[in-house]
């Protein structure tokens, strides 16, 4: 069985932009928070996070000042079209201090640290003392597909 486009636009509204979800249990649907919060974006190294990971700490960057980075779950922090969801602003890093390390994945999680959606990067990124991590709007493009 196969979800419909439209059921996974509106499951990755629900998930992404805090929009409920119509035509799931009663006639409400599923219901957005009333305090949506927010994504941490996480950078990895070595290639090590999986479908079996659970903590976001799981090889997690560690260049002097990194910090993970936030996006709210709204129609501000994210776009919801075709079956994706993509980040409506730039999401910046802060500026290494040290360095060479080598990123390899990217994570998105809880601010309990649990580990919810990750992704390898399409090229490794090396990031050097000065360098500033950055993900393009739209670079981060989560599918139900």
């Amino acid at each position: 069985m196969s979800a419909t486009n439209l059921f996974e636009d509106d499951l990755l509204d629900h998930i992404f932009t805090n929009t409920t979800c119509p035509n799931v249990g009663d006639a409400a649907g599923l219901l957005a928070s009333a305090s949506p919060g927010s994504f941490a974006i996480s950078l990895h190294t070595g290639n090590t996070i999986s479908d079996t990971s659970t903590v976001q700490t799981d090889s997690e960057a560690a260049y002097t000042g990194y910090a993970r980075e936030t996006v709210a779950r709204s129609v501000a922090g994210w776009t919801v079209a075709s079956g994706t969801a993509t980040n409506d602003a730039a999401i910046t890093f802060t500026i290494s201090t040290s360095g060479p390390e080598t990123e390899t994945d990217v994570g998105l999680g809880g601010f309990a640290g649990v580990l919810q959606i990750w992704s390898s990067l399409d090229a490794d990124l090396v990031v050097n003392n000065g360098v500033t991590p950055e993900f393009a709007i739209s670079a981060l493009a989560i599918s139900l597909d």
